[in-house]
């Protein structure tokens, strides 16, 4: 028998975990691979049964690796990776027992498409739907590139499917929450445009940031989403002119 293991990456999660791990008790079990969080979230899902590993965040490509050799550790043939945000409802959780209870698929991942809650209102446009994540694994059919810092893309032996039900994801309680996480992705994102040696043309600036807002108004239908989808892409549209702007920084600093 297949055996499906939830495994869900943490630092400081408590406010989280408890609720995202009542979702998943239709597994075999839960596993954290936590980077030492110090606020209760290991004690939260111990009391909760799930198994933990700890190791340090190197980044995320590095870190669910280690997930999936622990996971293998514990013989999970499958594993499937949750945000500790995200609740798997009821639907979902038959469509998957249901895709591994069957023999005839030669699927060693699953798409799943994903409601992105922010702030109380559901996207529809904008590139946050159907935002399809590659989370259903076998284990011994998976791998990240360990140099991919941020935006990790599983690496698949064999071919992949679509699940129809959805995942949520209760990502950004306000849009202070939001606005800050896009900063520390901007830092990331500068950053790995400036290890692959790309100096951007000065027009740059400006092309860039319209460009994204025209791809995620227009063509991705961020106009669905009525003023959240305006701000939103606007707002996208900002933190796209702040990576070539601190872009241009760490440039400067390495001329000096």
């Amino acid at each position: 028998m297949s055996k499906l293991l939830a495994v869900i990456l943490t630092k400081n999660e408590v406010d989280h975990i408890g609720e995202c791990l009542a979702t998943l008790q239709w597994t075999d079990g839960a596993m954290l691979q936590d980077s030492f969080s110090d606020d209760g979230t290991v004690e939260v899902a111990e009391a909760l049964g799930a198994t933990v590993f700890q190791e340090k965040f190197v980044n995320f490509s590095m870190t669910r690796n280690s997930a999936l050799a622990n996971a293998a550790s514990m013989g999970a043939t499958w594993v499937l990776f949750v945000d500790a945000d995200e609740r798997v409802p009821p639907q979902l959780a038959t469509e998957i027992l249901n895709h591994l209870s069957q023999s005839g698929s030669q699927a060693v991942g699953w798409w799943i498409p994903r409601y992105n809650i922010m702030w109380g209102h559901t996207m529809r446009g904008g590139g946050w739907y159907p935002d399809h994540q590659l989370r259903l694994l076998k284990v011994d059919a998976v791998q990240y590139d360990p140099n991919r810092q941020v935006h990790e893309l599983a690496e698949l032996t064999g071919p992949a499917d679509y699940l129809k039900e959805h995942l949520l994801h209760y990502n950004y309680n306000s849009l202070a929450h939001f606005r800050e996480k896009q900063y520390k992705y901007t830092n990331l994102a500068a950053n790995i445009l400036y290890e692959k040696g790309i100096t951007p043309k000065p027009w740059r600036y400006i092309t860039m940031p319209l460009r994204e807002f025209h791809r995620r108004y227009i063509k991705l239908h961020g106009y669905k989403d009525g003023w959240h989808g305006l701000q939103l892409c606007a707002l996208m549209s900002w933190y796209e002119f702040l990576t070539y702007f601190r872009l241009k920084q760490m440039l400067s600093l390495n001329e000096k």
